[in-house]
């Protein structure tokens, strides 16, 4: 296929298109910064077509699939959109003072829209999880791995049946030992990660609890959930863990956290003290 940007090879392949392949066109031209943070059920919702038609539709552009398509996306718009998107905010960007502006900007959003994605039942029915699980793995992929070693860290001063799990291998491998007493907290942005959709196959083959924390309440992923907290922040194909993501997830595991202290303070409070002390002893 020609060199030609992704709205180049839509503009070229128009009018081979269906009318339904059409409508995601039309939406993808004229929302082109909103179309590369939106997962392929959002842009099905959007436009008004089912999934398929947009798989198709990214095909019969040379593209192997959707992802790639809003790579092209974010590549296309790179440049406008460091002009237009206050999120960005170039010109400020051109000092210390501007930049540091616009990433606070940013890092702020993330935690507002989180806020106010919260869903009051769902943090307390993932607290009631934690709390009567045997065992809790943490698994990502990528950033997300930092979040779920973070996630370990931070609920082992208080229980002592949390581990992170690394490896994508060694991922599989616990999960397919897992039991109905069991727990895992998954913390993916997409939701639709391959490594994803296979481990939470085996997490519901075995009947162990489910977790989810992503973007995305209606990615492939959150299918297999029992519960999904869902966090704010946009990040396009360019910005693949960005920081105001990272900040949104932490501030989920930050809030969960204080309601699962919430159901034994003075217990955990003690736990913590303990801990304090011995971690005090490594310190010069």
């Amino acid at each position: 296929m020609p060199l030609l940007d992704v709205f180049g090879r839509i503009n070229s392949e128009y009018y081979q298109l269906t009318s339904a392949e059409k409508k995601v066109a039309d939406y993808a031209v004229i929302h082109q910064q909103q179309t590369q943070f939106m997962s392929i059920s959002e842009l099905a919702e959007e436009a008004g077509v089912a999934e398929a038609t947009i798989s198709r539709f990214c095909k019969r552009l040379g593209y192997k699939g959707y992802s790639a398509f809003k790579l092209a996306i974010a590549n296309a718009t790179a440049g406008r959109m460091d002009r237009g998107d206050p999120d960005v905010g170039a010109p400020e960007e051109d000092s210390v003072e501007g930049m540091c502006s616009a990433a606070y900007r940013a890092d702020s959003e993330a935690l507002t829209q989180t806020m106010e994605l919260i869903q009051a039942d769902m943090v307390r029915r993932a607290a009631d999880m934690i709390v009567s699980a045997g065992r809790v793995l943490c698994m990502g992929q990528g950033g997300s791995m930092i979040m779920a070693q973070e996630c370990a860290h931070l609920f082992s001063t208080i229980q002592c049946n949390f581990t992170a799990v690394v490896d994508s291998h060694l991922q599989a491998i616990a999960a397919s030992q897992l039991t109905p007493k069991d727990l895992v907290i998954y913390f993916s942005y997409s939701g639709s990660t391959k490594e994803l959709i296979n481990n939470v196959r085996i997490i519901r083959d075995r009947r162990a609890r489910l977790i989810l924390i992503t973007r995305f309440p209606k990615s492939p992923g959150a299918a297999y959930a029992d519960v999904v907290l869902q966090c704010g922040s946009r990040e396009g194909p360019l910005q693949g863990g960005s920081v105001p993501a990272r900040i949104a997830q932490l501030y989920l595991m930050d809030v969960l956290f204080h309601e699962v202290c919430r159901r034994d303070r003075e217990g955990n409070l003690a736990r913590q003290e303990m801990v304090a002390e011995v971690l005090s002893g490594k310190h010069i």
